[in-house]
C-alpha cells in the first residue's frame, strides 16, 4: 500500500549534492524560471506520470476483445457468486 503524506506543512525540506543543485539551476535559467518553480512542475509532471502508470488499465486487442465479450454474454452465476448475493441481500 503505498504511503501518504502525513505531515501538515507547505515545507520540503531536501538537501542536493552541490553537483546537482547547479545542474537544476543552469535547466531553470534556460526555461526564465525559478528553481523553485522549475523542480516543483517536473516533481509534479513526474508524479502524474507515475499515478497515471498505477491507476490505469491498459489492455492489448485480445483483451479487450475478451472484457467486451464477457460483458455482452456474462457467464452464468456460479454457487460462490449466488451465495455472495444472498448474502448482501440478507444485509440490507
Amino acid at each position: 500500500m503505498p504511503r501518504t503524506a502525513t505531515e501538515n506543512t507547505s515545507r520540503f525540506p531536501m538537501q542536493i549534492p552541490p553537483a546537482d543543485k547547479a545542474r537544476l539551476m543552469r535547466a531553470a535559467a534556460l526555461e526564465r524560471t525559478s528553481l523553485k518553480e522549475f523542480v516543483l512542475r517536473n516533481a509534479l509532471q513526474a508524479a502524474e506520470t507515475v499515478i497515471e502508470r498505477a491507476e490505469r488499465i491498459s489492455l492489448d486487442d485480445e483483451q479487450t476483445r475478451f472484457m467486451l465479450e464477457l460483458l455482452d454474454n456474462p457467464p452464468e452465476p456460479n454457487a460462490k457468486l449466488r451465495g455472495a448475493a444472498r448474502s448482501l441481500a440478507a444485509r440490507k
